[in-house]
């Protein structure tokens, strides 16, 4: 399984960007279309691309589906100083 550490000091919108870009990468990676994706998580097609295309902050239950398709984990880790 692929662990993704990817939360950084920065906004919310900046945060998503980079993990839904970690995602993509991982898609990508598995020679997965976004439809095959969508079949593998439930979801449509469209629903995948909305997400890629980053118009909205994703819900939790869609990245997580998203997530377990691709066997990886998200670990967000909060730097407190």
């Amino acid at each position: 399984m692929n662990v993704l550490c990817l939360w950084r000091a920065v906004s919310m919108s900046e945060n998503c960007s980079v993990i839904i870009d970690a995602l993509i990468e991982q898609r990508r990676g598995k020679g997965m279309t976004q439809k095959e994706l969508a079949g593998a998580t439930g979801l449509t097609q469209s629903v995948i691309s909305r997400f890629e295309s980053k118009k909205a902050i994703p819900q939790l239950d869609t990245l997580l589906k998203i997530v377990s398709a691709l066997g990886c984990a998200i670990v967000i880790a909060h730097d407190v100083k």
